[in-house]
């Protein structure tokens, strides 16, 4: 490393694109700077395995950029605790390497893009910023599809991204005649599937030293901690988890992706791709993990279309959708509460210790791996706080600090929107709230459960079926002319007054006694 260098760029724990066209050609004036920085430790408290693959990603993509010629600072929680923030990390590096330039690329985050925005540096120091090179949708043009606190349907944004990308087209129509393949897409495992379900590839990256480095400066972290660490960190990693996935689980994905167990060995990965990770940190980016799907499915016949699709629909549609939807209502969407949520998030949520074998199930499952599924995040935990008014503030913290794919661009819109409906209707067109019946649809959790499955009222029934109801009739006024869900009443109805104070009385007692359900 040399003493002075003309230009710095500054990399984010998330930009970790070897293929960004800064890294086209070496340049002995330029020092690209990695930072393990306290702010990012603190803003939230993150699941152990979280911190530990994205500083080791981070200590990954320092080393792969040097092997490639650059010059690279990398700092750790060692070198940066020295500084107060982000804006005198920066302004000492300047200093100390007599930097002219300072380069940063698009944050994906508000509070980060925030504090760029508002760096004070010497006069004499230039600020550039550039762009992700990640995303498929152009940051400029988000405003064209994504008007603030306005309802923007999904499948019309997917089938235009569809078209404009041309993926999965055949000429302007969609590959197989139909754009949709969610009806086949919702199927229940039953236990002769269970012996067919894959082992998840998993890594083995000594992660000793940094844990060592977060005892050290006393980090408060939580869940299971792995040495060595099971999610990829590398490019190559990455890309062998994807070739894993297309070989071995894309043929089943979208039949069972709303599918749950607790009867496998595998029911924490079943056949998901588990690439979030690798995608939110860029170590792949979409359009390759998308062609490489598609291509498998063209190359074989065991993958049918309904699988490709669905796979296609997470990236392309959803994941490309909450990215706008985000950064169209910043920083007030942070803020939304539409129900007025405000009861405190159980002592459960970080034990997992609750009679309930869902959220038992989803809970211990995300402690032990950092990670659950999106039904499980939705339809379990998430079911259970909307039905149960959690803060959002509360649950946002949650859903941001377990998940090892959890950055607030992507978090934030899934859970304070389409799993609260915090938002009131900016992402999702109804609440989504379930009972019971739900659950034991899409699961096997019910038949080994403390609870009745069945069962409305007493001692033993499933809590979420009274819970269900409690929250239909406190939201009537409003949810009854939702043309998606206010049918719905007419069940309620049905039931007579005596039932209807009876299952309103029982979700009164386990509002009442949350923490000991």
């Amino acid at each position: 490393m040399k003493k002075h260098y003309r230009q710095l760029r500054w990399l984010l724990g998330d930009q970790l694109n070897e293929n960004h066209s800064w890294f086209i050609e070496v340049d002995d004036e330029v020092l690209y700077v990695i930072a393990e920085l306290p702010q990012e430790t603190s803003y939230v408290r993150h699941h152990v395995q979280k911190l530990c693959a994205f500083f080791a990603a981070m200590a990954a993509f320092a080393g792969s950029l040097r092997a490639r010629g650059h010059h690279v600072l990398h700092l750790t929680l060692d070198d940066s605790c020295e500084y107060s923030d982000l804006n005198a990390t920066i302004a000492a590096l300047i200093q100390r390497f007599d930097a002219t330039e300072f380069h940063y690329q698009r944050p994906d985050e508000y509070r980060l893009l925030q504090q760029f925005e508002n760096l004070e540096l010497a006069e004499t120091v230039a600020i550039h910023r550039a762009e992700t090179e990640h995303f498929l949708l152009p940051f400029a043009e988000l405003n064209e599809h994504f008007p603030r606190d306005k309802h923007v349907r999904m499948e019309p944004f997917y089938r235009r991204m569809r078209l404009r990308f041309n993926i999965l087209m055949e000429g302007d129509e969609p590959a197989g005649g139909k754009w949709n393949y969610d009806q086949q897409n919702r199927q229940k495992l039953k236990k002769s599937h269970l012996s067919e379900i894959p082992a998840p590839l998993t890594f083995g990256t000594d992660v000793g030293d940094i844990l060592e480095r977060l005892q050290r400066h006393a980090v408060e972290h939580f869940g299971s901690a792995c040495d060595p660490l099971p999610w990829p960190v590398t490019r190559a990693q990455a890309l062998q988890l994807l070739d894993y996935f297309c070989e071995q689980c894309l043929c089943q994905f979208g039949r069972f992706q709303d599918a749950m167990t607790a009867n496998s060995e595998h029911s924490w990965s079943l056949y998901h791709s588990r690439l979030s990770f690798a995608l939110n940190t860029k170590l792949l980016a979409p359009r390759e993990v998308m062609d490489t799907a598609i291509a498998r499915y063209h190359a074989t016949g065991h993958i049918d279309l309904a699988q490709v699709e669905g796979f296609v629909r997470q990236i392309l549609g959803w994941r490309e959708y909450v990215r706008g939807v985000y950064w169209a209502n910043m920083p007030d969407y942070a803020g939304l509460n539409h129900y007025q949520a405000s009861r405190p998030l159980p002592e459960f949520f970080w034990t997992g210790k609750t009679h309930m074998r869902c959220m038992q199930q989803a809970i211990e499952q995300s402690l032990d791996h950092a990670y659950a599924h999106h039904i499980q995040r939705l339809m379990v935990t998430g079911n259970f706080a909307l039905l149960a008014g959690i803060d959002p503030d509360q649950l946002d913290q949650w859903y941001l600090g377990i998940y090892i794919d959890a950055i607030e661009w992507v978090e934030m819109p899934n859970t304070r929107g389409m799993s609260q409906y915090a938002d009131g209707g900016i992402v999702g067109t109804k609440p989504y709230a379930a009972g019971g019946n739900y659950i034991n649809k899409m699961s096997d959790y019910c038949a080994s459960c403390h609870y009745k499955v069945a069962e409305k009222t007493g001692d033993r029934a499933c809590p979420l079926n009274s819970l269900y109801w409690h929250f239909m009739q406190r939201h009537r006024a409003e949810l009854s002319r939702n043309q998606r869900i206010g049918m719905i009443y007419g069940n309620w109805d049905r039931m007579g007054r005596d039932k209807q104070q009876a299952i309103l009385a029982h979700a009164e007692d386990s509002l009442a006694n949350l923490e000991s359900l």
